[in-house]
């Protein structure tokens, strides 16, 4: 059920609602008048006005204040204007829904009585355009409507399943039963593993940890393609702007070439490419044998030139998705862009006055809306990847975050490819959608406070008595560490135990279609009289993924520090994250890894030259990533190097000495050097002591699967082989910096 952004109260099944063009709701009397958006500040194109019109065949609008401000606020389902039958909902144009539950867009709509069903309404409703100039993409309300691909090849698999059913109708399978891979692994580490009977302890910290289940294959020289996975449907949008003439686009088309090659004839490809106007390449096409020749052909036939309208590629590539008769279970997009979108945010006379602190970008208007979602339905996630220094990547953070997908930047244009290889990786190792986590308390007095998720949705539910968190979709053998904030009470003379809660996870199984749940152990504390100073310490599990947490949030904070030019108290904030690192933590891998992002991360941030560079973009690549718990990519040109993540040999390491680290360091563990994984050995792919120009950050590494190192690592091979050698001597040139 909505609530008010204005008053946080609950929209009742028959009253009136007003949506607005950024897709926050209200009552009419709470927005009646406004010409910008009570909760975000984005003006609106119509002011909505809403005037008691004195008929009480529905009560008049007196919203009920709610016990607790909700954090999302859902858009409504897309759904036909009753007027004009054009598009409604989502964030294209403010819309009205009466007490008879008809929806108009607000422009379609005046008076007091439906003209649909006839029915009096407790308000009349007017609205006048509040600005001279509107979107450089609106449109009428009536043509708002998109019209969509449906020439998709068909599948080459029997019919697809049916789409799952609500969460109460699942016919769960028993975790034991669950087949295709194993089963995803769920535990849970207190903060501490006692706590004094006779105190009453706040703010205590669970930490609950999902891992996916593997695939079924482990051995490094079994190719990805052979491992039981679920196809995929992929929409490339490319910029082909006139910024992307030579190098680029070369480069660009031996990425594409080898993502092609990749696939498998069960996946589906469509590429979409953008420039001033944009235009789909191929349509939605199986990678057979056949379509493989036709994907390659036409990406070759790629030409450069014009500007950089990146809503017009988005929108084909959701005209390719939203029109297809066939559906593989997995989708995705990725976006590629070196520029700044020159036609929808107010660079070249648009309608908003983005140089107005009050006013900024809304980046989500250059997402169409049937990759947004709407309720029931979960976005598409859009992977996005800021080509060079001068791309927009506040935009493209944007995208991917309202989507739930990546920001990778690329400094070092070179090796774009194998950016593109592990956001591949994962894609193509789908292992568990539509994941779920609930918590319920079992103790009567013990009570949620808190949860700590990142982007993922969560809420408290039963006045702190149960909670959930919205996992959605994992990787082969990706993670998920969720922190929950939970008030212990004392204990009664005779507990020596506290239970505090049941942790449970549902979700479906790609491979097979079933839909399991697993159960973690159930969480508990000891409860003594006194507490050793031993039992004091906390769990490193724990301690390590709060000072992640923390670090998150700084890394935020650095970067709203930095856009209003304060950037010595940007690196201030990161210098002092470094030194808040518990002496526990000192010799932890991944906290240490971690500890080197930021002091990287402070040097990038400490000038405006340096942070307009390379700055925002590390930090916004860092926080998607962070946010997520999923690996994104930020390959620069001479960054700092990082030590190995513990626990990442066979995978891919940082290595020592300046200008080597990311994936493939020299003589770290990892694709070169010579501590074993791919190319292990003998000094792998660059020779003994040699290292490729790049390097990532050695923290987001972590979140990186076996399947996305094994992709880096046949991206890698794929490079090697079109370079010269440069002597008999086994030493390599390392790809060059075009």
């Amino acid at each position: 059920m909505a609530t008010c952004a204005v008053c946080y109260g609950v929209m009742g099944p028959s009253e009136a609602v007003f949506t607005s063009e950024c897709s926050h709701v209200f009552h009419l009397s709470c927005v009646s008048g406004r010409s910008a958006c009570p909760s975000c500040s984005r003006s609106w194109f119509h002011t909505p006005t809403f005037t008691p019109s004195g008929y009480t065949s529905y009560s008049a609008l007196r919203p009920q204040p709610a016990r607790m401000p909700s954090l999302y606020h859902a858009a409504p389902s897309p759904s036909a204007c009753a007027s004009c039958q054009g598009w409604i909902g989502g964030g294209v144009s403010a819309s009205f829904t009466s007490e008879c539950q008809h929806a108009f867009h607000l422009a379609c709509v005046t008076g007091c009585f439906c003209p649909v069903c006839s029915t009096f309404w407790a308000y009349s409703v007017s609205s006048h355009v509040s600005r001279t100039n509107p979107p450089s993409h609106y449109t009428p309300p009536h043509l708002q409507f998109p019209a969509v691909y449906d020439d998709d090849e068909p599948l080459d698999t029997p019919a697809p399943r049916a789409a799952a059913p609500p969460l109460e109708d699942w016919d769960l399978v028993n975790d034991d039963a669950a087949d295709g891979g194993g089963k995803l692994v769920l535990d849970t580490h207190c903060e501490h593993a006692v706590v004094l009977r006779g105190k009453t302890h706040d703010n205590f910290v669970v930490l609950v940890h999902a891992k996916a289940p593997g695939a079924a294959t482990e051995s490094a020289a079994t190719a990805a393609a052979d491992e039981p996975r679920s196809p995929l449907d992929l929409v490339t949008v490319l910029d082909v702007s006139g910024s992307m003439t030579g190098s680029k686009i070369a480069l660009l088309k031996k990425s594409m070439e080898f993502v092609i090659d990749q696939l498998g004839p069960a996946d589906r490809l469509s590429v979409v490419s953008f420039s001033t106007d944009a235009r789909r390449v191929i349509p939605l096409t199986r990678m057979s044998d056949a379509g493989n020749v036709r994907a390659k052909g036409a990406v070759q036939l790629l030409k450069a030139g014009g500007g950089t309208n990146i809503l017009k590629g988005l929108t084909e590539a959701a005209k390719v998705l939203g029109g297809r008769r066939h559906r593989n279970a997995v989708a995705s997009v990725i976006l590629l862009s070196d520029g700044q979108d020159t036609y929808n945010l107010g660079n070249s006379g648009g309608y908003y006055p983005y140089d107005s602190v009050s006013q900024p970008k809304n980046y989500r208007d250059l997402v169409p809306l049937p990759l947004l979602g709407g309720e029931g339905s979960r976005p598409t996630p859009i992977h996005t990847f800021g080509f060079g220094t001068d791309n927009d990547a506040c935009a493209m953070h944007s995208i991917a975050e309202e989507t739930g997908g990546t920001y990778s930047f690329i400094e070092n244009q070179a090796v774009v490819q194998d950016s593109f290889a592990q956001c591949i990786g994962g894609l193509l190792s789908v292992a568990v959608q539509e994941a779920w986590i609930s918590v319920d308390c079992v103790h009567p007095d013990v009570r949620i406070q808190a949860v700590k998720t990142g982007r993922y949705k969560s809420s408290v539910q039963a006045y702190g008595r149960k909670a959930s968190v919205d996992v959605g979709e994992l990787y082969a053998e990706e993670e998920r560490r969720f922190l929950l904030m939970v008030q212990i009470p004392k204990a009664g003379c005779e507990d020596d135990v506290t239970q505090l809660m049941k942790v449970t996870c549902t979700y479906r199984d790609t491979a097979t279609g079933q839909v399991v749940t697993v159960a973690g152990e159930d969480v508990a504390v000891q409860r003594p009289l006194d507490v050793a100073k031993d039992d004091q310490k906390p769990n490193m599990e724990v301690a390590r993924e709060k000072f992640r947490v923390e670090a998150t949030v700084d890394i935020a904070a650095a970067r709203a520090a930095a856009e209003r030019g304060d950037h010595a108290e940007a690196a201030r904030i990161l210098d002092r994250r470094q030194k808040a690192l518990l002496p526990e933590l000192s010799g932890d891998a991944r906290c240490e890894a971690l500890v080197q992002d930021l002091r990287e991360l402070s040097a990038r941030v400490a000038t405006r030259q340096e942070y307009e560079k390379t700055g925002r973009g590390c930090l916004l690549s860092g926080l998607s990533s962070h946010v997520q718990q999923r690996a994104a990519s930020a390959l620069m040109v001479g960054a700092m190097a990082h030590p190995e993540v513990e626990g990442m040999t066979g995978r891919c390491s940082a290595s020592s000495g300046r200008g080597g680290g990311g994936y493939g360091g020299g003589g770290g563990v990892g694709y070169g050097g010579g501590g074993g994984g791919y190319g292990g050995g003998g000094g792998g792919y660059y020779g003994v002591g040699a290292c490729p120009p790049t390097a990532g950050f050695g923290a987001a590494a972590a979140y990186a699967t076996p399947a996305m190192h094994r992709m880096v690592g046949a991206s890698r091979v794929n490079r090697e082989q079109q370079q010269p050698k440069k002597s008999k001597s086994g030493s390599m040139f390392a790809p060059k910096n075009e």
